[in-house]
């Protein structure tokens, strides 16, 4: 009788679309713009990552059978954890002079606003992302940028959850998203594919609404509804397509990209350590001084160092330091 891959386990696909967000995020730092040129990887590489974040906290409670009460409290504890540990970070990585806008306590405070969210059914949660949608970019547009000599707490809600460079409430949609896919059954044919056109769709409606209708921009990082649409609508695409190529049911094909992709799937397994060590790279390389775009040669020379680094430690030692020492701390036992 066959039986049906462990969902809690790790996902070969979803490794392999980390891993490509990484290196997303790597073009967008290293390769010069000519003129107000944008690159693909401008934003949608973060954007399919924090989708992708939301298929992990998705998996960790339970994939589509979300834990029941009683079983709940030790994996909500845990991404508490990693959400204080991920903030502490972000902000330590963000003091660097790397020339990189940190993403990392952006994501942190987005971790906490979806606790709530976690155990809801998928038509409520579909519910509450459309919410987000419409209503975050319009709350931000209200609100206007608040001055950096604003009170403490006004300074903090406005650049870290609705006008700064990863507002927490406008890109909630995309943790919401990937919540719902890992609600979905990722392993089924059915699912995967219902991505793959979902996700068109929506890239299509967002970034054709851009061109068609006059005042409408999504331009990357403008958070506006285009934007999150259709960068959106790419990142769960993307993970559809990755899941349907590298099932099991895919036989030669599925094999081949088994066997192109393991370094980008290593680099995935432990994006936070390869995403921090970026991070001091371009710090060291720029000498304290922030550097705008350092160029193909660094970027060829940090992919290969990725590859290899990434595809080493994880044969030989299994997870990334960092995402050891963060799966310790959120596993760690309660003081009595």
């Amino acid at each position: 009788m066959k039986t049906r891959p462990d969902p809690s386990e790790r996902v070969v696909a979803i490794d392999i679309a980390r891993g490509l967000a990484i290196i997303g995020m790597f073009v967008a730092h290293a390769i010069p713009r000519v003129g107000d040129a944008e690159l693909l990887a401008d934003g949608r590489s973060s954007i399919l990552f924090a989708t992708l974040a939301g298929v992990s906290l998705g998996i960790m409670t339970g994939s589509q059978h979300p834990l029941v009460r009683g079983q709940r409290s030790d994996r909500v504890r845990g991404i508490v954890v990693r959400a204080l540990v991920l903030f502490l970070l972000g902000v330590v990585l963000a003091s660097l002079h790397s020339g990189v806008a940190v993403i990392l306590h952006f994501y942190a405070l987005m971790f906490l606003l979806l606790i709530p969210m976690l155990f809801l059914r998928r038509w409520l949660l579909a519910l509450i992302g459309v919410v987000f949608l419409f209503g975050a970019p319009w709350l931000g547009a209200a609100q206007g940028e608040v001055d950096a000599e604003a009170p403490p707490v006004s300074y903090f809600v406005d650049y870290f959850f609705l006008n700064g460079t990863y507002p927490v409430l406008i890109w909630m949609p995309f943790l919401i998203a990937g919540l719902i896919i890992a609600r979905s059954d990722l392993l089924r044919a059915k699912t995967q594919v219902a991505l793959v056109g979902v996700g068109t769709t929506a890239a299509v409606a967002g970034y054709g609404a851009a061109i068609v209708v006059p005042g409408v921009d999504a331009v990357a990082h403008s958070g506006s509804i285009a934007e999150v649409t259709g960068s959106g609508g790419i990142a769960v695409a993307v993970i559809g397509a990755l899941l349907w190529l590298t099932a099991v049911q895919r036989r030669s094909v599925g094999r081949a990209l088994r066997v192109i992709f393991p370094p980008v799937g290593a680099t995935g397994s432990m994006a936070l350590t390869v995403y921090t060590v970026q991070i001091l790279a371009l710090t060291v390389i720029g000498g304290g001084a922030e550097i705008d775009y350092p160029g193909w040669p660094l970027l060829i020379g940090m992919l290969l160092l990725t590859f290899i680094g990434a595809s080493l430690w994880r044969y030989f030692l299994g997870k990334g330091p960092l995402e050891r020492l963060l799966s310790t701390l959120a596993r760690a036992p309660r003081s009595s």
